[in-house]
């Protein structure tokens, strides 16, 4: 067995069958039974992924609405309390530290809720940034995270809660009982279906809810969710996985996600955006399909006209359109809808072609 930490639910992973890897340290199922199963469950039905693996920081203080929006190139200072804000944390180079999402708890109290695989790095980032009238606490070990995902997962958590699911808008937040535990709701998602998170706190039954989760789904034929359909879910809506679509070495102007950069407000990293806004990117990340046969994979270098243009930054088989599909960076005057190009598959150039996203 690998060595890492156990989420509050790793029991019901080994019950029901999960293919346990270590991800970022922490012990998480890759499947159940197939990732194509659990992939169209998200997709005709409901399925539950453990998410506990997040890092969460509280960030609280008279001045943190400033230094929020100090920190990252999207604007929270002034979203109303419920409002929850998806924005990059960049370095002083324009490059992305890390994606995140942002929940305004109380006027001066926020959340931010960041990736697993760069939980460390950003607690370092953050403290090193700190200026102010700020607190701030690693909250990473004290929540247990469940995703609900899928267009019968209101249904199900209707069954336990009195949230108002139906006015609970596409992100926002509440607090309230589900399953009779006080916990954090929120509607955010990262599969492009309707879908809840279920924020727990360690004094809270996290087992309890998720085994009165996985009964009341039961009519709809709720299945556990592994992080390979995470995966593909993600990809074929066209969301950004932070160590494949970007990093360090690629701005949001590239990325496509320009909309969560605020360029009238001071952030790090905002002076070589503007500049690059200015005069323009000259690559950008686009998704494509594969024409001949093979499935694309990150790292692949992508082709145009004979000469090395570009890499694959993710691929897979997409199970809803039962094709082959992928994201990478291309130059600018090559990114047009229809455009053509190679990927290097096994030293074999096969034919691809860019197309709209989300795919689905």
């Amino acid at each position: 067995m690998e060595e890492g930490k156990k989420t509050r639910l790793y029991e019901r992973h080994i019950e029901f069958g999960g293919s346990i890897i270590n991800f970022n340290g922490y012990l998480l199922p890759v499947r159940y039974t197939s990732i194509i199963e659990e992939h169209l469950a998200v997709r005709n039905a409901v399925g539950v992924f453990d998410v506990s693996h997040m890092g969460e920081f509280i960030i609280e203080g008279g001045e943190s609405p400033a230094f929020i929006d100090w920190l990252i190139t999207n604007r929270a200072s002034d979203i109303p309390i419920g409002k929850v804000v998806y924005s990059p944390m960049c370095l002083e180079t324009g490059g992305i530290v890390d994606d995140l999402l942002c929940y305004r708890i109380d006027d001066n109290k926020y959340m931010l809720v960041v990736n697993a695989a760069n939980t460390e790095k950003d607690r370092k980032w953050i403290r090193e940034h700190l200026k102010w009238n700020i607190n701030f606490t690693d909250i990473t070990d004290d929540i247990t995270l469940i995703a609900v995902q899928g267009p019968k997962s209101r249904d199900v958590l209707r069954k336990l809660t009195n949230i108002d699911l139906e006015n609970l808008k596409y992100y926002w937040f509440t607090t309230g009982k589900v399953a009779g535990e006080d916990i954090l709701v929120s509607r955010t998602g990262y599969t492009g279906e309707l879908g809840y998170e279920l924020y727990i706190r360690s004094e809270n039954d996290a087992l309890k809810i998720y085994d009165a989760v996985m009964d009341a789904g039961s009519e709809y034929n709720i299945k556990p969710v592994g992080l390979g359909a995470r995966d593909t879910l993600r990809l074929e809506k066209k969301m950004c996985l932070y160590g494949n679509d970007i990093d360090e070495t690629t701005t949001p102007l590239e990325a496509g996600i320009g909309w969560t950069v605020k360029l009238d407000k001071d952030f790090i990293g905002r002076e070589v955006l503007l500049k690059q806004k200015k005069e323009g990117v000259k690559r950008i990340l686009v998704g494509f399909k594969m024409l001949g046969r093979g499935i694309p994979r990150h790292g692949y270098d992508i082709y145009i006209a004979g000469k090395k243009a570009g890499y694959v930054t993710s691929g897979t088989h997409s199970p809803s359109l039962n094709e082959p599909i992928g994201l990478g960076y291309v130059p600018i005057e090559n990114s047009g809808i229809g455009s053509e190009i190679e990927i290097s598959i096994r030293d074999k150039r096969v034919n691809a072609e860019i197309v709209e996203t989300p795919f689905i």
